[in-house]
């Protein structure tokens, strides 16, 4: 075991890590608003002076898992308007397209455990372009790309800093600061850099629920220059800082004459530092104490070169704390080293490991403290003003049992602050490769009694609470389990297993119950995270009663069942309770393969005979039924619905294959309409899918067509056929229009950022690879199909796996030309201090590879680190 694998087994040193968030403006959480505007509530102009209530920001953040005590960086260039303490960005209604964040920083570095963790920000000479980034988006059109810093050219002549901020752990309660600002540009420039330590305001909302204590705690400069953290709930710590920099005081409390008009406040307010940099005024507290605390250093950077700060919180009181600095520093990164060394497959190019050890890096950097109470968010707090009326019955009034209050892994914390119940799935796959037990912690947390609502429905996002993502939280649990029993071989988690498949019986109940209109196996989820693929939002309730059947919503289901039904027979070799309950999965998923095929009085399926393609469909309020033959990945998602069983599964569960024959004798209407799972494959294996041969070799040569859904990098989520050809469908004189678009969506249909109608997404891209992976086990290389499309050519189903790979991977590698695909063509992107720091977009460009959308969404993006890892185990 290496040294970071061996802290993972002592739960201290995850005490500390970087759980600050990008962004707390703009959050449903800290939204009061009578109308529920949470980007108007809390804006960026509001950040400096407001005091959050459940959350902190900052650039670099570090704190503790209660984020009772904050860490972050600062920065001045002397013409800013305001102190560049949070990054900036654009709201929903800002952005042509949606929310985007308007800053360059990349997570670089970050093992499990945080002893070792490095990032990087880019900060222009010049006045940040704040009001020119808002008002040039604000002009463009839907139709037109977003206008990026880089456009601004601020960046084109080198005059800016790379300011990297890196931690180190002297020990679980030792917090070691390193920041390192180089001068690119060619003359020298000024720099004020602001190492700030502040407590999260928990004294002025009174008696809470997240355990920290609300009374007020206290940060003092000590004689020697350091400052001492008083917190008696936290414990007693001190803050080093190297050379003698100007210590700031202030409090963390909101600035009401700024914002309110109010002159009640306190003297020395929560923007007091950033106006007394900025302006020379009073609002520092001149006896150096408060509850935020910053390190001013004025810094001159000659051109080409750099300047070093040290700072080091710790918790023994230490007379020397920066004689053995730089050899903990050193350490640490040689133990990173090594941890990734053990990672990275031998075999990958060190390119792909690059890629590799940067997605994860921003997976570890995405933990974030998340706290929420509902009901306490509902009712108000007992010092603060009563919110509206109106909220009583609004957003996520009938989640009253919610309360989070933990480190959560995020998607994006910047654009998604909040966590999402299918990204989370997605997110814990990726973390089970280096740190297994955090990734089965967090699975399990979205299901345990103060997230899951009473009636088994998982929470979706904080926006709306009760909409619904797909439900891939019993494949998350598989995988992870399979993945570490495939890395420890005979010490299988079945505690694990056994406590997540029965708090996901209850959720799959709140499915049968609740998203089955008919009660005829058919699933309405509503939009289920793809947003605006539909032609319609798929959220819509006609007002005659008609309603969407939904062809992902039902495969979605069945592979549901699937997934349940694998983990009770893996459950039913160590205890036979759990052999019906295998059966009554199994008994669903044939259910829902049923019906899917041949639905209702009129036996109308989701199957399109004449297409050779799945496709949703509008049910009308007189029963008739309207087929929406648009080729959308809607129609791909039944090849995830498949599971192979090995013979000796079968053999250790003989009462399971009993059944399975009896439904082949009794119910030969279902039998027919799946895979033959009676002939056995490849090693005498089983197969259960939603898909026969002819039907996957269908769904496939469309699927692997270039004028299609195959782009260059990975699967489209819309034929590109309607690039040139939109589909048109009318309903009540109302014509709706799907169009293929590569990148940004045409449509605001579903808000500002609705992005599914043609770009390569990386969950759904990733789920495909599974799904024919799983088909090659059990067909092997008997089963080929046409690829490339028209050339006569023939290959297995493991090959077009590798190939996808291999397109994802190559969306973030160096192509012959020196350039990453997911960069897009901006020339800045080959200087030699851009072209090896890796941005995880949120989806990218069906045609040509480019990053769009939120650009650290590492959370799902960051599986092309599993893609590596698998590329090379395939070849094994």
């Amino acid at each position: 075991m290496t040294t970071e694998q061996k802290r993972l087994e002592n739960p201290a040193w995850r005490q500390w890590g970087p759980y600050v968030s990008d962004r707390q403006w703009g959050t449903v959480r800290e939204d009061y608003s009578a109308n529920g505007d949470a980007w108007a509530y809390t804006t960026h102009d509001m950040a400096r002076s407001y005091t959050y209530r459940w959350g902190e920001e900052g650039i670099g953040g570090f704190c503790d898992d209660k984020q009772q005590l904050c860490l972050a960086l600062a920065l001045w260039n002397g013409q800013d308007p305001i102190l560049k303490e949070r990054y900036f960005g654009l709201t929903n209604g800002e952005g042509n397209h949606g929310e985007d964040v308007k800053e360059l920083y990349y997570y670089l570095d970050n093992t499990p455990t945080h002893s070792y963790q490095r990032m990087l920000y880019k900060y222009p000479h010049t006045a940040y372009p704040y009001e020119w980034l808002l008002e040039e988006n604000r002009r463009r059109s839907r139709l037109e790309p977003e206008f990026e810093l880089l456009d601004t050219g601020l960046f084109d002549e080198d005059r800016y800093f790379d300011v990297f901020i890196e931690y180190a752990k002297g020990g679980p309660q030792d917090v070691l600061m390193l920041v390192t600002a180089y001068n690119r540009g060619p003359e020298a420039a000024v720099l004020h850099l602001l190492p700030t330590l502040w407590f999260r305001n928990t004294w002025v909302f009174g008696d809470d629920s997240d355990g920290v204590p609300n009374y007020q705690p206290i940060l003092v400069l000590l004689p020697d220059g350091s400052v001492s953290v008083e917190d008696s709930s936290l414990g007693r710590y001190i803050l080093h800082a190297d050379g003698q920099p100007e210590w700031l005081f202030c409090e963390n409390e909101t600035n009401l004459a700024r914002l309110y008009n109010t002159h009640t406040g306190s003297a020395y307010p929560k923007d007091g530092i950033n106006d007394y940099v900025l302006q020379g005024a009073d609002t520092v507290n001149p006896k150096h104490t408060g509850t935020r605390a910053a390190a001013h250093y004025v810094l001159t950077v000659e051109a080409g070169q750099s300047v070093t700060l040290r700072l080091r919180l710790e918790s023994t009181g230490l007379t020397q704390p920066f004689a053995d600095f730089d050899t903990i520093f050193t350490k640490r990164k040689a133990e990173a080293d090594a941890f990734y060394q053990f990672i990275h497959p031998k075999q990958a190019t060190d390119d792909e490991k690059l890629v590799q050890r940067q997605a994860f890096a921003g997976m570890l950097w995405s933990k974030q403290y998340y706290y929420y109470d509902v009901s306490r968010w509902l009712a108000g707090d007992q010092n603060t003003p009563p919110p509206p009326s109106e909220r009583v019955k609004g957003r996520n009034h009938t989640w009253l049992q919610l309360i989070n209050a933990g480190v959560i892994s995020m998607p994006d914390k910047w654009e998604y602050p909040w966590y999402a119940a299918w990204d989370w799935a997605f997110h814990c796959v990726n973390l089970a490769l280096i740190d297994p037990s955090f990734a089965k912690q967090q699975l399990m947390l979205l299901t345990n009694e103060w997230y899951m609502h009473p009636n088994g429905q998982l929470p979706a996002y904080e926006w709306n609470f009760s909409d619904v993502n797909p439900p891939v939280q019993a494949w998350a649990a598989w995988r992870i389990f399979e993945l570490e029993q495939r890395r420890k071989p005979g010490e299988e988690d079945l505690t694990f297993l056994r406590g997540i498949f029965h708090k996901l019986m209850l959720n799959f109940t709140w499915w049968v119950n609740r998203k089955d209109e008919s009660g005829n196996n058919i699933f309405e989820g509503g939009f289920l995270g793809l947003d605006n693929i539909g032609v319609f939002d798929r959220n819509t309730i006609f007002p005659d009663g008609s309603h969407l059947e939904q062809a992902d919503g039902t495969s979605w289901m069945a592979m549901y069942a699937l997934n349940m039904m694998r983990i009770a027979l893996e459950l039913a070799r160590h205890d036979c309770v759990y052999d019906e309950l295998a059966t009554k999965f199994f008994d669903h998923f044939l259910y829902i393969a049923g019906a899917i095929t041949n639905i209702g009085e009129n036996h109308v399926g989701l199957w399109d005979a004449e297409d050779a393609f799945f496709y949703d469909q509008l049910r009308m309020n007189d029963g008739s039924v309207h087929r929406m033959r648009v080729r959308t990945l809607v129609g791909l998602i039944p090849m995830f619905a498949v599971e192979v069983l090995d013979n000796d599964l079968m053999q250790a569960n003989p009462a399971f294959l009993q059944r399975m024959t009896w439904f082949q004798g009794h119910r030969p209407d279902l039998y027919h309409q799946v895979s033959r799972y009676t002939e056995e494959g490849v090693d005498q294996k089983r197969l259960l899918s939603l898909l026969r041969g002819f039907r996957l070799k269908s769904l496939l040569n469309k699927m692997l067509d270039e004028n299609e859904f195959l782009s260059p990098h990975g699967i489209r989520a819309v034929s590109k056929i309607y690039r040139d050809h939109p589909y048109e469908f009318t309903l009540d004189n109302t014509t709706f229009r799907l169009t293929y678009t590569p990148a940004e969506s045409d449509s605001g249909m579903f808000g500002g950022n609705s992005n599914w109608r043609g770009p390569v997404w990386m969950p759904t891209n990733y789920l495909l690879i599974e799904s024919l992976e799983r088909f090659y086990h059990y067909f092997g290389d008997d089963f080929v199909v046409e690829y490339p499309i028209g050339s006569g050519q023939q290959i297995t189903l493991k090959a077009v796996a590798c190939e996808l790979t291999n397109r994802l991977i190559q969306l973030f590698t160096k192509d012959e030309s020196g350039n990453r695909p997911s960069f897009g063509q901006h020339p800045k992107y080959q200087d030699p201090n851009f072209r090896d720091y890796v941005l995880f977009y949120e989806y990218f460009d069906g045609d040509n590879g480019r990053g769009v959308g939120a650009s650290h969404q590492t959370g799902w993006t960051g599986l092309v680190a599993e893609l590596i890892s698998r590329k090379y185990e395939s070849l094994t």
